[in-house]
């Protein structure tokens, strides 16, 4: 019982000590939350009075920024309605002018009717003397006025006629003097502003080699090899005593490029025999067809030319293995159709059309077959079959005369046609001929008296002429020119035309000793 006592009389100590204790800590954390509260609040109210100090400022700016705007606008206002014043009196002051000039005009009309009812009285006077006037003249002439008034005009006629035929040649001969120098004008600037590189073909393609002992593999047991390529291309392949080469000879560049890419084809896999040859030509063929093709269209893409038909395109692609006089015909083509694009563009006309003109004009030297026709007529007959525009099948079939022109595209394929191939160096003569002609040009030159040397250069197409001083004067000298141009022009067949320069010079040599 005395335990049990003690231990409720501890418990509620225990109990009472805790509540004691948790009154005196609420207490405490009152007193320390209205401390923290108490400051809080005054830090507020110091930021409340720092705001309300920066609000005054910031209206205080405003309010300046405000008015000074409102002054400003004010002042521009008050600018406004003075230039509006100045207008309104200037418009005031034009008014009454033109009230005065209004007056002025009805003065002026006025007497202008009232000089003009003068006028008139003095017409019907003056044409009831002319009358009386008429009268005695034709009683006079025994003709009427209506006859010596036809008579006058005939006249007039026959006067204006021959003055109109002597003013029109004047204007003809002018027109041709200019028509001539401005068609100079446009050749040379087309000529100018298009570069071509010429691309000179042979017949025959070399093929270089490693070693001896390829060339024995090519020829191959008793020649089965070299005549199964043969066969298979079209091409003679020769075979000689040339160290590291084989030659391949024929006329169609196809066929040559044909054998050459088979050759090579055939030697680096080094499997040569006829039934690899068979198999390696085969697929040579798809690929020069296909490479054929690709050529076309990129050149179409890159003239800017559209909407051909598919086998035209492949027949420009194969002008790439055509020449003609040496001259590489798919390059010719391409310098033909930029000619035409720039020369119809100078003249006012369709330079597209007369670019796709240009690029088809030898079209018909590539078909796929070899009729009897000419290549301007052929080319014709294929673009007309393939749907081209009419202007262009007409050039392509009179860029030599074969047919009748009918457009103005026509002439100026065959103008370009005829710049590309006589340009130096567009394409090539057989050696003997060309040594042939100049030995002709110089010849000619020597004739004549007083020259002492004579030099034909550029391929031809100049000749200079040096005659001696002291046996030709300076007008014999330009008469030597003139009659040497005539002479040359009579006796030789040339592309492009001669420059004949005739040089005269005096030197005076003196030594000192």
């Amino acid at each position: 019982m005395g335990i049990v006592f003690y231990i409720i009389v501890g418990v509620a100590g225990i109990i009472l000590g805790g509540v004691v204790t948790g009154t005196i800590l609420n207490k405490a954390l009152e007193r320390k939350r209205d401390a923290l509260l108490k400051e809080a609040m005054e830090k507020a109210e110091v930021v409340k009075k720092e705001k309300i100090l920066q609000a005054k400022e910031k209206f205080l700016q405003l309010k300046g920024e405000h008015e000074k705007y409102i002054h400003e606008k004010n002042d521009e206002i008050a600018k406004n309605e003075n230039r509006l014043k100045q207008k309104e009196n200037t418009l005031n002051q034009k008014v009454e002018e033109f009230g005065k000039k209004q007056k002025e005009i009805a003065t002026i009309k006025q007497n202008l009717t009232q000089q003009m009812e003068i006028v008139n009285k003095r017409q019907v006077d003056l044409e009831k003397a002319m009358k009386v006037q008429i009268e005695k003249l034709e009683s006079l002439s025994s003709i009427s006025a209506a006859e010596a008034k036809m008579q006058l005009i005939e006249n007039l006629k026959e006067e204006a006629k021959s003055e109109a035929i002597v003013q029109m040649k004047d204007i003809v001969d002018e027109a041709r003097l200019t028509a001539n120098m401005e068609a100079k004008k446009i050749i040379i600037e087309t000529i100018q502003r298009t570069a071509s590189e010429h691309a000179i073909e042979n017949t025959v393609s070399v093929f270089n080699i490693e070693n001896e002992e390829i060339k024995g593999r090519i020829i191959g047991r008793e020649g089965r090899n070299i005549r199964t390529l043969e066969s298979l291309t079209g091409v003679e392949i020769i075979i000689d005593d040339s160290p590291d080469a084989i030659i391949l000879s024929g006329f169609d560049p196809v066929r040559r490029e044909i054998a050459r890419l088979s050759l090579h084809k055939l030697v680096t896999d080094g499997r040569i025999h006829p039934a690899r040859i068979e198999e390696v030509v085969a697929k040579t063929k798809k690929q020069i067809e296909q490479e054929i093709i690709e050529t076309g269209k990129r050149v179409s893409i890159d003239l800017g030319i559209h909407n051909m038909h598919h086998e035209l395109v492949r027949m420009i692609g194969k002008m790439k293995y055509r020449s003609s006089y040496g001259q590489n015909l798919l390059q010719h083509s391409i310098e033909v159709a930029k000619l035409c694009a720039t020369m119809a563009a100078e003249l006012g006309l369709n330079p597209k059309m007369a670019k796709r003109a240009g690029l088809l004009h030898d079209i018909g030297k590539v078909p796929d077959t070899e009729p009897e026709l000419p290549h301007a007529i052929l080319g014709m007959k294929m673009a007309e079959k393939f749907k081209e525009k009419p202007e262009v099948i007409n050039a392509i079939g009179s860029h030599h005369d074969e047919t009748e022109m009918n457009n103005l595209i026509s002439p100026i394929v065959q103008v370009c046609d005829a710049i590309s191939g006589a340009r130096p160096g567009a394409r090539r003569e057989v050696v003997e001929a060309y040594i042939e002609r100049l030995k002709h040009l110089e010849e000619i030159a020597l004739s004549y008296p007083g020259v002492v040397k004579t030099y034909a250069i550029q391929a031809g197409r100049e000749l200079r002429v040096i005659v001696g001083a002291d046996k030709v004067n300076d007008v014999e000298a330009n008469q030597i020119s003139f009659d040497l141009s005539k002479k040359i022009q009579s006796e030789m067949t040339y592309p492009g035309q001669i420059k004949i320069t005739v040089i005269r010079e005096t030197r005076a040599v003196s030594y000192a000793k």
